[in-house]
């Protein structure tokens, strides 16, 4: 294999030394308390910088990227250490990126300095709003609308499974400037979450984070609060998302590599039938299996965070490694539960909370079958 960048194997490192004891003083905490305090953590040990260009007060990521971007490498590092601890200090630190991302592409040079520092320190929350109730997978079928005023624009609509909704600071919002949902003609806006007409309607999921539904009730926003170019906001949407889908993939690996490690630790201490169960054949030949998925997915995500770092088309590799890493993760943190028997199902054991963990990465940022799509028009052609 080869050698880690010294930059990422130190934030990896400090990632290690920051998350290490956590698990218990998040888990007993509200779901509220725990996302701040999993953001606290991330932010003292100094990671939150790395989710913003260097160009907008982020910081330096050692020419593996340019000033202008952040890079795809130290993302997946650092969500891989942090996911092998628990999945809510890897998800607060991602959306710090995930929900800025799109002002540094598309934000003015005012807009960008008032904001950006501030996610870079931790002191403003991010969320990226995408998701509607009829809009998924088919980002065209956004209804959300956004209206030209003589001030600015007026958003109405509905997002939901908006991570971060509720302790969010801001949001980028993804809305329809022209024609119907099924047309072109989205455009991306900033939008302060004390912007008056907007409300959050707070819903539990599998794996607990802060998300729920946001309503845009006729909410004024400036000119400024375009991100780029009017009805170019899907571009914008698809660069963020391609910028941080292998990432998913780097969390994938960490859920999966903390599932193997404890399958090892158990199986080799646990005794039925007078010896461990580690010296039964079919259970080593599970972990033989979880292993090889595992570096598996390892290496697809490598290369395809390489690429993306790269510059130029990355999509196919960022598809393979989303697809195979995700799907890899759950099956392994699967037969992960059915080591421990009943304990596995236990509320609070690791191996419990796994399972539940990797469930949701098989579906957001694009499902495993729209990551089939795409390999499928690289493999044979957009018309085929």
């Amino acid at each position: 294999m080869k050698a880690l960048h010294p930059l990422l194997a130190d934030l990896r490192e400090r990632a290690r030394a920051a998350a290490k004891g956590t698990e218990a003083r998040l888990d007993a905490l509200s779901e509220r308390e725990a996302a701040l305090e999993a953001l606290r953590i991330v932010r003292k040990a100094g990671l939150t910088p790395y989710m913003v260009p260097e160009r907008d007060g982020g910081a330096n990521a050692d020419k593996l990227c340019g000033p202008e971007t952040i890079s795809t490498r130290v993302l997946c590092a650092l969500r891989d250490e942090l996911a092998w601890h628990h999945g809510l200090l890897d998800l607060l630190l991602v959306e710090q990126g995930l929900g800025s991302f799109p002002i540094a592409l598309g934000g003015t040079s005012e807009l960008r300095a008032e904001v950006l520092p501030a996610v870079a320190n931790g002191t403003r929350i991010a969320a990226f709003a995408l998701t509607e109730p009829d809009a998924g997978s088919n980002l065209s079928d956004i209804a959300l609308r956004a209206t030209r005023t003589k001030q600015g624009w007026r958003l109405d609509g509905k997002k939901t499974f908006i991570t971060n909704a509720g302790i969010a600071d801001f949001y980028t919002v993804l809305a329809r400037t022209r024609g119907e949902p099924g047309e072109e003609g989205l455009s991306m806006f900033y939008v302060p979450a004390e912007a008056r007409g907007l409300s959050v309607a707070p819903f539990e999921v599998l794996a607990p984070h802060p998300i729920g539904e946001v309503t845009f009730d006729a909410i004024d926003v400036p000119e400024r609060a375009l991100l780029g170019r009017e009805h170019e906001g899907l571009a914008i949407a698809l660069t963020t998302l391609g910028r941080f889908r292998t990432g998913v993939a780097a969390a994938a690996n960490g859920f999966a590599r903390r599932a193997l490690d404890e399958s090892r630790t158990h199986l080799s201490q646990r005794k039925q039938f007078g010896r461990p169960l580690s010296s039964f054949q079919a259970l080593r030949f599970d972990v033989a299996e979880m292993d090889v998925r595992l570096r598996a997915g390892q290496l697809l995500t490598d290369e395809a965070a390489e690429l993306v770092d790269a510059g130029g088309n990355a999509s196919a590799a960022v598809a393979r490694a989303k697809l195979f890493a995700t799907e890899s993760a759950s099956w392994i943190c699967d037969r992960a539960v059915q080591h421990f028997g009943g304990a596995g199902v236990k509320r609070g054991t690791v191996v419990e909370r796994l399972f539940r963990e990797t469930r949701a990465l098989r579906i957001y940022e694009g499902t495993s079958e729209i990551q089939k799509l795409v390999l499928a028009r690289e493999l044979f052609g957009a018309g085929a």
